[in-house]
């Protein structure tokens, strides 16, 4: 698994995520914050579900907050940096409890891309689409309830 991970550029891939909450530890880096990441997705529903969907009054999107260590990671995730620096940053912010960095952070990174959250690219990012918050490549989220304190600017 790490071995696929060297000397990728890992990049969040076009999806709605916002902040929320107080910062917590993070390294003093532009576009890091150490706030709480929420990922949002729209439900995809089949014919009788959304029918369902609809009498119950279910949500239409998948929300996905994040623990302190992968909001962590998915700020970090911005392109520019490497799988090695990433886990270098993420191992001076949480020390041992983020120990064995390596193993972890490749862990979840697999995991984020499993989901196609995260893109893992042998290249820095070029600019070819846009990874900061706020921004719904579905055009389906409507702006979230103001009630859960989202930032997405």
């Amino acid at each position: 698994m790490n071995e696929e991970l060297e000397g990728s550029y890992p990049v969040r891939l076009p999806v709605w995520w916002g902040r929320r909450g107080a910062a917590g530890p993070h390294p003093e880096l532009e576009g890091v914050t150490g706030r709480f990441i929420v990922i949002r997705h729209p439900k995809r529903f089949r014919r009788f579900e959304g029918l369902l969907a609809r009498l119950l009054r279910a949500p239409n999107e998948l929300r996905r907050p994040l623990d302190d260590l992968n909001s962590l990671l998915w700020e970090l995730c911005d392109g520019t940096r490497s799988f090695e620096d990433i886990c270098n940053l993420m191992d001076s912010t949480f020390h041992e409890r983020i120990s064995p960095v390596i193993d972890r952070t490749a862990s979840a990174l697999t995991r984020f891309n499993q989901l196609g959250l995260i893109g893992l690219s042998r290249k820095p990012y070029d600019g070819n689409w846009e990874r900061g918050p706020g921004h719904d490549p579905s055009g389906e989220l409507p702006p979230p309830d103001g009630r859960l304190g989202l930032d997405w600017q």
